[in-house]
């Protein structure tokens, strides 16, 4: 039994009417389509199937959430996913995909496997930039990355966490975060190059 087995529609037996099928997405779904964004997942797939006068309108419906990794500060970023894909099936003398909304594939084949199409929809739901809201990323993280940035004129953005960061900084220990624990073989070699 192969990886995707499970998302094979049998749509040339299929009488006309409508159907209904249900997906869950976890995160072994996105390890077997070796993606590198998706750390792990739940989302859940309704897909509804209206097959009348040789076409096969299909309709899913995405809802749930990815675990990625954040950009910026390399924690966990939870995001959100609320998304619809909607495609027309036929069956054709040979398969063509020229089309986002329209497939044709061959009579050939029996099922139709739609574990790409939801791969697809979810990751082109998935911003390219993945970063926490201002604010809300790893504060010691965001410390270091403000430390060895430099400052571009005029962005609005880096100004405003670099201020949200000096007042998180400024709250000290009853900030809602501990301390962090710093090697004290480092600090003797911090030392050495405070001195000169």
């Amino acid at each position: 039994m192969g990886k995707f087995t499970a998302y094979k529609l049998p749509l040339k037996s299929l009488p006309a009417g409508s159907y209904e099928y249900n997906y869950e997405l976890g995160g072994q779904f996105f390890k077997d389509m070796e993606s590198s964004d998706v750390r792990d997942a739940d989302v859940h797939v309704h897909l509804v199937v209206v097959y009348r006068e040789g076409v096969y309108d299909l309709t899913f419906r995405f809802g749930g959430e990815v675990v990625l990794l954040c950009d910026r500060c390399l924690d966990d970023l939870h995001f959100p996913i609320d998304t619809d894909y909607h495609i027309k099936v036929r069956y054709g003398d040979s398969y063509r995909d020229d089309s986002d909304d329209f497939l044709e594939i061959p009579e050939s084949d029996n099922d139709l496997n739609v574990a790409y199409m939801m791969y697809d929809t979810v990751s082109l739901a998935i911003p390219i930039k993945h970063v926490h809201p201002v604010g809300k990323c790893n504060r010691a993280m965001s410390a270091l990355l403000r430390k060895h940035r430099t400052s571009v004129p005029g962005d609005e953005d880096a100004d405003l966490e670099n201020e949200l960061i000096d007042e998180m900084d400024s709250m000290g220990d009853d900030g809602g975060t501990d301390p962090v624990a710093t090697d004290p073989r480092w600090d003797k070699l911090r030392n050495l190059t405070d001195n000169k």
